[in-house]
């Protein structure tokens, strides 16, 4: 009982978050022509033309790279959680219009009130899904691929893969809608910072346990970030300390809790907010032209 709460408790808050987003689609993205960027934004440009159902398409999208990318994700409950989150999705996106009182039209035709509206709903959802360990799939697998393959950073990645689908639907949806399609992308990024508590994408902790191996190794294998052991000797004690520091992306802020918490639940943590981090896993280091 004492480990099936957490996991019900992350199943739960994907669940939410996922029907979140999907409500936000359907009530100000599609009706407005904003394409919510990743598969999603794919789903509803080939939507426009075709009629398929977009969950559908969500679900057939993510297939191949959940499969392609499953090495990436994680250990086994990560990519469950992913899982997941993409089947409750799917399901979501297209099982909202069988509800005889949904409104398929939206509630507002005003593109302004739609693109912010739709950003702050869809950035609480994934924030969301994120608090719970998981992912929405799409741009998120992706990214993984490119920084493992190709050393590119994931905030790189992410701003690439909706550069495209914003741009394909300037030709389909029209350049204003495309416009305002940048800024429900903005907009929503700021929510899932404040979803996910602070407004920076990168964390920082440093973490004095009992058990620095049994840490050290499951953020290693879990989580695929690096940890650095740094000596240190306590103050008072005068005993000699092991304290791990490790950087990582907002949305794996409360893996890392989980993993410490299940290892040592006596650990003390000091969790920090980086405005930025250069290296393998995020921005790559650039070398500037001289003056």
């Amino acid at each position: 009982m004492k480990n099936f709460w957490p996991t019900f408790r992350d199943y739960a808050l994907i669940a939410i978050g996922t029907l979140i987003q999907t409500i936000a689609l359907r009530i100000f993205f599609v009706p407005a022509n904003l394409a919510s960027g990743g598969v999603s934004g794919i789903a509803q440009l080939i939507n426009h033309y075709t009629g398929w159902p977009i969950g559908l398409m969500v679900l057939l999208g993510n297939l191949p790279l959940f499969l392609l990318g499953g090495r990436f994700l994680g250990g086994p409950g990560f990519m469950m959680r992913t899982a997941f989150a993409i089947a409750v999705y799917s399901f979501f996106a297209d099982a909202l219009l069988w509800l005889p009182f949904f409104p398929r039209a939206g509630i507002t035709d005003d593109i302004v009130l739609n693109s912010l509206y739709g950003a702050v709903v869809a950035g609480v959802g994934y924030g969301l899904v994120y608090r719970g360990r998981g992912t929405s799939g799409g741009s998120d697998i992706l990214a993984r691929i490119l920084n493992h393959y190709r050393s590119i950073s994931m905030t790189q990645s992410y701003l690439t893969t909706d550069a495209l689908v914003i741009l394909g639907a300037g030709f389909v949806f029209g350049w204003k809608e495309a416009l305002y399609a940048v800024i429900t992308l903005y907009v929503s990024g700021l929510v899932v910072d404040t979803t996910m508590e602070g407004s920076s994408t990168v964390r920082t902790a440093l973490i004095i346990t009992a058990q620095p191996e049994e840490v050290a190794a499951r953020i290693l294998q879990e989580m695929e970030r690096g940890v650095t052991r740094i000596s240190a000797t306590g103050a008072y004690t005068g005993e000699e300390r092991v304290v791990l520091y490790c950087v990582v992306s907002r949305s794996e802020l409360q893996m890392l809790k989980d993993i410490i918490h299940a290892c040592d639940p006596k650990a003390f943590m000091v969790v920090g907010v980086a405005h930025e981090a250069l290296g393998e896993g995020f921005q790559p280091f650039k070398k500037h032209a001289s003056a």
